[in-house]
C-alpha cells in the first residue's frame, strides 16, 4: 500500500535526482494493456470512451477501473478511491503502461500516500501532463522512472489529431535517438546545451517549491507551458522559480505552446519579449513554442528524465533525444 509513507516522504527536502539512478519501463508492444488513471478532477464517460477505442485502434488494451467516473466534488472519486486505483494499475503485472484520464486538480493529494520504490518496483511508462506534473516530477525525481509528459485520454486520445504519433511511437518503442518536433517552434536566445530533459505545467513547477516534492532543476534542459495564465502571471511565476533559485543552473529553456496566454483587452507587448526580460541574466538558449501537454493540436509526448541535446541557431530549434525512453524486450 502507499499508505504508511507520508511522514518519511516530509522528513527533509533534498536533491532526490542526484541522487538516483535512472531506470525506465519496457517498450511497448501491439496487444499491451494500457491502465488509465484519473488522479485529479472527474472525467466524462463518453470522452473515456472515445479515448479508449482511440487507444485500441493504436493496437493496445485499454483497462480501467468500474469507479473511474465517480465524482467527490471536482475530484475524480474520493482521495482513497483514487491511490487504490493507482496502486492497483501499478501492482498489475499484465498492464504495461498508465496514461492519466485527464488533469485539472487534485493529485497533489496523493503524494503524501504514495511509497516511491513502488516505482522502481513495478516499471511502467506514466504519462500525462497538466496537473499531473506534480506527480510525474515527483515520481521522476524520487524514484529515477522516466515519465512522460504527453497525451491524456479524455483530452487527446479522445480527440482528432491531438496526438503527435511520431514523438508518441519513438518515446513508447525504445528507440535509442529520435529528434522532437519542433517546427514552428521560435528561437528567442541562440546557443545550444546538453542535459536532463524535464519539466511540465509552469504553474505545478512553481506550486512544488517550499515542499517536500520540490523540483529539482539542476543541469536540466527545463519544459515549461501552460494554458491561459495571464502575461504577468507567467513573469511571476518565472520570477519565482528564478529568485527560489531554480533557473541557475538550467542549461536550456523550452518553453510550450503558451495557449490563451494572453491579456484580455489587448496588448503592446508580447509573451516573448515577458520572458526574455525576466531570464535575461541567463546565457542558456531560450525557445518558444513547443507542443507538449495543452496545446492546438498534435500533442507531442516528452521524456521526462533522459539526457537531451538542444540547438538553438540560425532562427532554427532542433531537440534531439539522446538515449531510450523504454526498453526493448525481446
Amino acid at each position: 500500500m502507499f499508505s504508511c509513507a507520508a511522514r518519511r516522504n516530509l522528513s527533509v527536502r533534498v536533491s532526490f535526482s542526484a541522487k538516483v539512478k535512472t531506470i525506465k519501463a519496457r517498450a511497448l508492444r501491439p496487444g499491451d494493456r494500457i491502465g488509465i488513471i484519473a488522479p485529479a478532477s472527474n472525467i466524462q464517460r463518453d470522452l473515456l470512451e472515445a479515448g479508449a477505442a482511440r487507444l485500441r485502434q493504436m493496437g493496445y488494451e485499454p483497462v480501467y477501473s468500474p469507479g473511474i467516473t465517480d465524482r467527490d466534488l471536482y475530484f475524480a472519486g474520493p482521495l482513497e478511491h483514487r491511490v487504490k486505483e493507482l496502486e492497483e494499475m501499478l501492482e498489475r503485472d499484465d498492464i504495461a503502461a498508465l496514461i492519466c484520464a485527464r488533469g485539472g486538480y487534485g493529485s497533489n493529494y496523493l503524494l503524501e500516500k504514495m511509497n516511491f520504490e513502488k516505482f522502481t518496483q513495478h516499471l511502467k511508462a506514466i504519462i500525462g501532463y497538466s496537473d499531473n506534473t506534480t506527480l510525474l516530477t515527483a515520481i521522476t525525481d524520487r524514484s529515477g522512472l522516466i515519465t512522460f509528459h504527453g497525451p491524456m485520454l479524455t483530452k487527446d486520445f479522445a480527440l482528432p489529431d491531438s496526438v503527435e504519433l511520431s514523438s508518441w511511437n519513438h518515446a513508447m518503442s525504445g528507440a535509442s535517438t529520435w529528434n522532437i518536433p519542433t517546427a514552428g517552434i521560435e528561437v528567442l536566445k541562440e546557443g545550444s546545451a546538453q542535459g536532463r530533459l524535464y519539466g511540465g505545467c509552469l504553474s505545478l513547477l512553481v506550486a512544488s517549491l517550499g515542499t517536500p516534492y520540490e523540483i529539482q532543476t539542476n543541469g536540466t534542459i527545463l519544459f515549461m507551458e501552460d494554458i491561459a495564465a495571464k502575461p504577468y502571471q507567467i513573469d511571476r511565476m518565472l520570477m519565482q522559480l528564478r529568485l527560489a533559485g531554480k533557473l541557475d543552473q538550467v542549461r536550456g529553456f523550452i518553453f510550450g505552446e503558451m495557449v490563451d496566454c494572453i491579456q484580455p483587452g489587448g496588448q503592446d507587448y508580447t509573451l516573448q519579449q515577458v520572458i526574455l526580460r525576466v531570464l535575461e541574466p541567463y546565457s542558456a538558449p531560450i525557445v518558444f513554442g513547443l507542443k507538449s501537454g495543452h496545446v492546438s493540436t498534435a500533442n507531442i509526448t516528452l521524456p521526462i528524465g533522459v539526457q537531451a541535446e538542444l540547438r538553438a541557431e540560425d532562427s532554427a530549434a532542433e531537440l534531439r533525444i539522446l538515449e531510450s525512453a523504454t526498453i526493448k524486450q525481446f
